[in-house]
């Protein structure tokens, strides 16, 4: 699938909708998912009954929960409501990050209850001859699709611009493991959209979230209309956790997490400029390299960049000897094609071996065999894309600490 071209505006309404699954990695959804979601649409507590047993429920009597999936200290960071990935408990995994070892990243207090039997997607707006509703169950009647994707915050690295420019930013201190991969399972919004009669002067697409802030942030209409943006509602072959947007969430792949709007509840089709607190105060590039760009403080953020990390923890301790040395390395633009690491500080250079699947906007895993002398060791590890991008040693300052894609130094003590 081509995600680079999107369709002309003029074949909008003549472009046939693909009417049969067809998944990235080449298989059809399987009826027994399709029969566990259909189950959860019978009720809220339902959704606990199809998942595996401890994952994480969310029962009606529960008082708010900033999250609700359980929390262990060995897989995650916790700051608030969001929960970093632990990159040693990487070590060892294949490409896809289990469901309960997903990051979360919530701009809102509580995860909201929804009731998927009585919720509601509204479909509204300038850009449309036929608005109106769809119903949970109509959703999963639809064509759909399984695509295995990474998703990745916007402040994931937010940590790196203190180390590199001496500032420290306020928000949540993401180091590297606000990212993770999955095999998203949904209905492509351009099916919805055209069964709402989009119209050709259609410009942009907001969907908005049924959290407390009701959160929103727009997409142009060429790229909503890409066969691979989703509207999801299962992720790695189960339903939606409550923490990762149930009952349906968006997901625009390679673009950064704000973008994924999470228990999306209304979608907003215009034919002018669409703004909301997220495309023009927040989630935008603010600096002094960055001119404003009126309504908005500055860019708008889009896909995201170059990253790579080690399957190590952060200034930890390992034992001295010789060892696998793992990593994983990501692109929102491509598919990596190239990785190297030094194992002094940058002094010198070696290229990594690449590991099968290597997949556009997913990661790729990569390996290296090193002898660890005691003592402390500084790695680092850039990479380069199928597009040309590679890493850089800098990236300039923003004040939100949005999108830092420099190469890191990983500190490592050897014992």
């Amino acid at each position: 699938m081509d995600t680079k071209d999107p369709p002309e505006t003029k074949d909008r309404q003549q472009k046939p909708v693909e009417k049969s699954p067809l998944p990235q990695d080449g298989r059809k959804v399987s009826r027994r998912l399709f029969m566990q979601i259909a189950a959860a649409a019978g009720g809220a507590a339902t959704i606990s009954a199809v998942l595996p047993q401890g994952i994480g429920r969310l029962e009606a009597a529960d008082p708010p929960r900033a999250i609700v999936k359980p929390t262990p200290p060995e897989l995650f960071y916790q700051s608030g409501s969001n929960l970093e990935m632990r990159w040693e408990a990487m070590y060892n995994r294949g490409t896809l990050v289990p469901t309960e070892m997903f990051f979360v990243r919530n701009n809102s207090a509580a995860v909201p209850r929804i009731d998927p039997a009585a919720w509601r997607l509204r479909v509204e707006g300038s850009g449309l001859s036929r608005p109106g509703e769809f119903s949970y169950e109509a959703l999963l009647a639809m064509p759909s699709i399984s695509m295995i994707k990474a998703l990745e915050c916007a402040g994931n690295g937010r940590n790196f611009f203190e180390v590199s420019h001496g500032k420290k930013i306020p928000g949540t201190p993401w180091n590297l493991g606000g990212i993770g991969v999955a095999e998203w399972t949904g209905v492509p919004l351009r099916e919805v959209l055209e069964r709402a009669g989009v119209k050709p002067t259609a410009r942009e697409v907001m969907a908005e979230g049924l959290d407390e802030k009701k959160v929103s942030r727009p997409i142009p209409i060429d790229k909503a209309m890409e066969k691979e943006t989703l509207l999801v509602y299962a992720m790695n072959g189960q339903p939606l956790l409550p923490d990762h947007g149930f009952p349906l969430r968006l997901f625009v792949p390679g673009w950064v997490g704000i973008a994924n709007i999470k228990w999306v509840g209304r979608l907003e089709v215009s034919e002018q400029p669409l703004y909301s607190e997220y495309n023009t105060k927040r989630y935008v590039f603010i600096g002094p390299d960055y001119p404003p760009q009126p309504p908005a403080l500055g860019p708008m953020l889009t896909t995201q960049k170059v990253k790579s990390a080690f399957e190590l923890p952060w200034n930890g301790t390992i034992a001295a000897g010789r060892r696998l040395l793992r990593g994983r390395s990501w692109s929102g633009e491509g598919r990596i094609t190239r990785v190297e690491v030094s194992l002094d500080g940058g002094q010198t250079w070696q290229p990594a071996r690449l590991r099968e699947p290597n997949q556009e906007q997913a990661w790729v895993r990569w390996d290296l065999d090193w002898e660890a002398r005691p003592g402390i060791h500084r790695l680092q590890a850039r990479a380069t894309d199928n597009r040309g991008n590679r890493q850089p040693d800098k990236v300039p300052f923003n004040e939100e600490g949005y999108a830092y894609w420099a190469v890191v130094t990983h500190t490592i003590t050897a014992t």
